[in-house]
């Protein structure tokens, strides 16, 4: 399927410093927003946001990345500049849009895969039908279990983006950023960047996705449990978890259980390590990008020295 890399398109944004944007294709006829940084030799690192959010997320660490490896961020449907998908967001729908827009993009070899949140379960599910395509992954305070999200979070969660939604409604995209990083970003994350990620995520078509996506989380339970069961291919792997819960006896409770079940998914990875950075919560690639940039570059020169022996 040919690509549309090199031609306008009226949905083009701003991609960010550092950053070119391009389109990909589907057999379906829909166009993903992809962005791109780097070159050279190597795997490409592909990075899969969390739900409700665009390739914005990644903005600081794709950057920093790109200085030294081949990057791909994208949008997937309904978010950003991608367009929307008329079918339920299931979770093999959207490993099979990522196995589309890589092939679209003309990427047929190894990836590092970089997952932040519901995008663990994403790479993980693209994973079952192509491991061989696995150099490396990186996954940022991911979803690893299947019991880590209850029937009452599923229902907070909905509500969460429908309340967002109605902030952005009402001019209120600039809080809904202060509410979501009540720490600030980083210093990596200049103005520029926060003002494209407010574009991007602070948005009516973003929530509306987020609860689209978050309506087939539960469905997902089954596979999870699979999953989980024959864990991960044998490359290397980092996982990064926030080491800082928000306030509230539940929150620290479900962080301790949410990096619980981290380890346990780990622990008999030939490969693997969960790594804790403190005083970052659940947005690491906002809060402390360079974690993120640390782990993705130690895990490309390990799979880089693997491919050599």
């Amino acid at each position: 399927m040919m690509s549309r890399d090199d031609l306008a398109d009226p949905r083009s944004l701003d991609p960010g410093t550092g950053l070119t944007e391009h389109f990909a294709q589907l057999p379906d006829g829909r166009r993903l927003r992809t962005l791109r940084s780097g070159r050279g030799q190597g795997p490409l690192v592909v990075f899969e946001a969390g739900m409700s959010a665009p390739a914005a997320e990644w903005l600081a660490v794709q950057r920093a990345v790109g200085a030294r490896a081949r990057t791909l961020s994208y949008d997937r449907s309904g978010y950003g500049g991608s367009d929307d998908d008329p079918h339920p967001r299931t979770l093999q729908r959207m490993a099979d849009d990522l196995d589309a827009m890589l092939a679209a993009s003309g990427e047929h070899g190894p990836l590092v895969l970089v997952a932040h949140s519901w995008g663990g379960p994403i790479i993980r599910a693209f994973l079952r039908s192509h491991p061989e395509r696995a150099a490396g992954i990186v996954l940022v305070d991911a979803s690893l279990a299947a019991t880590t999200v209850t029937r009452t979070q599923v229902t907070l969660g909905r509500a969460s983006f429908r309340l967002t939604s109605l902030m952005v409604r009402f001019g209120g995209a600039s809080r809904v950023i202060r509410m979501v990083l009540p720490h600030g970003p980083a210093p990596e994350l200049g103005d520029e960047d926060m003002a494209i990620l407010t574009r991007d995520y602070a948005s009516v078509r973003a929530m509306r996705t987020g609860i689209r996506e978050m309506a087939e989380v539960l469905a997902s339970g089954p596979s999870l449990r699979r999953w989980e069961a024959d864990g991960l291919p044998p490359v290397p792997v980092i996982a990064l978890q926030g080491g800082r819960a928000e306030k509230g006896a539940a929150a620290r409770r479900f962080r301790e259980r949410f990096n619980a079940d981290a380890a346990a998914a780990l622990s008999g990875h030939p490969h693997g390590r969960v790594e804790i950075v403190a005083g970052s919560g659940h947005l690491i690639p906002q809060e402390q990008p360079r974690a993120v940039v640390d782990a993705i570059l130690e895990v490309l020169g390990t799979a880089g020295r693997r491919g050599e022996q």
